[in-house]
């Protein structure tokens, strides 16, 4: 009804410019005919003349009311459309409480995969640092930083893995490592185990007595070694191209964004804490403040497809000593591609690996 008084009002002001044209060009015409009866000298009907008044405000003065309502119309059909699509999902949500128990299931399931990715990726960071004592004082200090890299799109069913892998992640947090000495050298006394309850996991990694007791003080102590789950997810196939182009990426958006504070608060605490401490060398120019920066710089600019943020993101992780894992789906495409980009990146960037033979080497991998 709002909109119809609006056009109506333009056709009532169309009409009445018009009839003020037409009156106003007979009334030119009337006097041009009188001019040629009269001395062109004295020229009285000059003064008669105006200029035609300005249309703008009057249609501004009528119009305005008519618009201010409309806008406010739709407002109020706005309000009232998410009121019904919050009821609708709060149906949705009601009818789906008494699944409370098969939630938990999933969680513990999810939460399962991701504790035996952090652990497999804690055994080996640490026994291929346990010559270094660096790495010893900042594992008993801060704590071990491990980066996801997920390639998962923010489209259709994979939506609901990146929030599973979301919420997995997450709850690792609630994990700690103790280092222990191991009864015997056998394969299964060296085997980790999972102690604890559902809220607080504590898993002991045992090693050989040799071994052992070449640890610092610290680490023989029995102290806990807390983990630094981050999640950073760049949907890199088709799919994506569907989801940023016709539905929403937000998820993505946040992970990322909240996985970088993260990365930089752990930074600042070990900085805090370990203020001398030997960060690994690399031949990038770049420090580690510096990646950081770029990698918060690189988020916001909200670019599709940004696969600069996993490359920043991975290469502070390895600055740091952290452990790196990378998924998909499936672990076949996307992720064989990632790995063996990566792993020619860093034959080429720490080993000397030279750019005529990067793509040769990088398809021998991928074959």
């Amino acid at each position: 009804m709002s909109l119809n008084c609006i056009i109506a009002m333009v056709d009532r002001l169309q009409e009445r410019e018009n009839r003020k044209q037409e009156v106003t060009s007979q009334t030119q015409n009337d006097v041009t005919t009188t001019s040629h009866n009269t001395d062109p000298s004295r020229a009285p009907w000059q003064a008669s003349l105006a200029p035609l008044p300005d249309l703008s405000p009057l249609w501004q003065e009528q119009l305005l009311p008519l618009v201010v309502t409309l806008k406010e119309c739709v407002s109020d059909a706005v309000e009232r459309a998410r009121c019904a699509m919050t009821f609708v999902l709060l149906q949705g949500a009601a009818a789906s409480a008494c699944h409370g128990q098969p939630l938990t299931h999933r969680r513990d399931a999810v939460f399962s995969q991701a504790l035996c990715a952090v652990v497999c990726g804690f055994v080996l960071r640490l026994y291929s640092g346990l010559e270094d004592k660096g790495f010893l004082l900042q594992l008993c200090e801060v704590g071990l930083i491990t980066q996801f890299e997920g390639l998962l799109s923010t489209y259709s069913d994979e939506v609901g893995m990146l929030e599973d892998m979301e919420m997995g992640v997450s709850d690792l947090n609630r994990v700690s490592f103790k280092i222990t000495e191991a009864k015997s050298e056998q394969p299964t006394d060296l085997l980790p185990s999972v102690t604890g309850l559902r809220g607080c996991f504590c898993v002991e990694v045992p090693l050989p007595s040799e071994t052992y007791l070449l640890l610092p003080g610290e680490l023989r102590d029995g102290r806990d070694l807390r983990v630094h789950p981050l999640l950073f997810n760049i949907g890199i196939n088709q799919q994506q191209s569907l989801a940023e182009r016709f539905g929403d990426s937000s998820l993505q958006e946040r992970i990322n964004l909240r996985s970088c504070e993260m990365l930089k608060s752990y930074y600042k605490t070990l900085r805090d804490k370990l203020p001398n401490l030997t960060l690994p060398c690399s031949r990038s120019p770049l420090a580690v403040e510096d990646l950081l920066c770029s990698l918060e710089q690189s988020l916001e600019m909200k670019k599709r497809k940004n696969v600069e943020v996993l490359w920043l993101a991975a290469s502070v992780c390895r600055r740091l000593n952290g452990v790196r894992l990378t998924s998909c789906k499936s672990a076949k495409d996307r992720t064989s591609m990632s790995v063996t980009l990566e792993q020619c990146m860093l034959l080429r960037d720490e080993h000397t690996l030279s750019k005529e033979h990067f793509n040769r080497a990088l398809d021998c991998m991928r074959r």
